[in-house]
């Protein structure tokens, strides 16, 4: 072989090594899409339209309960991107009822104009709080949902459904926000109940799902199917989602990472009934309930500011 043969002969393996290393994080991307999902699954039935997942901390009221610490370095959480503030008076949020037939709790819909001055969101669990730097001005509409539902206790007593590690979906979250779960890693309807309303996708791509970021859920080929599920990364290993962006980040945890740590070292329970065998819904050992969730207008990084979700249920 001539020494211009050999060199077309290396440049053509190099390109198909190229084409190969494509293709495969074109699949190891599709695999966490399809991993993030919650499998609906009732009896032997898939629902194939169900929204699913979600993240929050909660536990049992009687058991003993872990104080929240220091959040986690600048270097460990991403933080909330700044953007452009939307003028008043320019956005308005579509809330449609939910098409799909998934177990749902019905509280009515949030109010079509955004209140923009949303700072934090604090999940009170029984092990401490999460407090949430929200990205407000990039989803607006994710954030509005969640002040209305807040004013509706609709989060109080929820128990999250739903740890994924490593090293039973490649990725790294804690799930929350179906009101019907029972997470006790039996049930096959855990991750199929939602609010009865969905709305649009917002800021694809504005932030990174890394550790210490909390985005919204849907199924994996489904868009602009948001309801009350939402997730919180505990581990960088989410940001393989970064490749195809398909869920809404709306904040950046800021305090009680360590939380998440914790629920995340005690393991899970693999639930028998998980027919996609991915660990789809597969239950923390360590209970995590909500106890309560407010979003705050106040600047500190406590949650605990000057105005309170929870406190103007008759704003709208």
């Amino acid at each position: 072989m001539s020494g211009e043969d050999r060199q077309s002969e290396l440049a053509r393996q190099h390109k198909e090594r190229q084409a190969q290393r494509a293709a495969e994080e074109r699949k190891q991307a599709a695999r966490a899409r399809r991993n993030i999902v919650l499998a609906a699954v009732l009896g032997v039935a898939v629902v194939v339209g169900g929204v699913v997942a979600a993240t929050t901390l909660t536990g049992d009221d009687g058991e003993a309960t872990a104080a929240a610490s220091a959040s986690p370095s600048e270097s460990d959480t991403p933080s909330a991107p700044p953007s452009a503030p939307p003028k008043p008076g320019q956005i308005t949020c579509e809330y449609r009822d939910d098409p799909n037939d998934v177990p749902k709790k019905d509280v009515g819909k949030p109010p079509k104009k955004p209140d923009l001055r949303w700072k934090t969101m604090t999940i009170t669990t029984n092990h401490g709080d999460i407090v949430i730097e929200l990205a407000t001005q990039a989803a607006p509409c994710t954030v509005n949902s969640f002040a209305y539902l807040a004013k509706k206790d609709f989060y109080d007593g929820i128990k999250c459904h739903r740890l994924a590690v490593p090293e039973n979906s490649g990725l790294a979250l804690l799930q929350c926000g179906d009101p019907f779960a029972k997470a006790d890693g039996k049930n096959p309807t855990d991750g199929q109940g939602t609010v009865s309303y969905v709305f649009d996708d917002e800021n694809l791509g504005g932030m990174s799902y890394g550790r210490g970021t909390v985005f919204m859920a849907q199924p994996a080929e489904a868009v602009n199917q948001n309801g009350s599920q939402f997730a919180i990364s505990f581990g960088d290993d989410t940001a393989q989602l970064n490749v195809d962006p398909a869920y809404t980040p709306f904040g950046t945890v800021i305090k009680g990472m360590d939380i998440l740590d914790k629920i995340a070292k005690g393991g899970w329970i693999t639930n028998p009934d998980d027919i996609i065998g991915d660990g789809g819904s597969n239950a923390p050992k360590i209970p995590v309930i909500i106890k309560d969730l407010t979003l705050s207008k106040g600047e500190d990084a406590t949650g605990k500011g000057k105005k309170s979700a929870k406190k103007d249920k008759d704003e709208e």
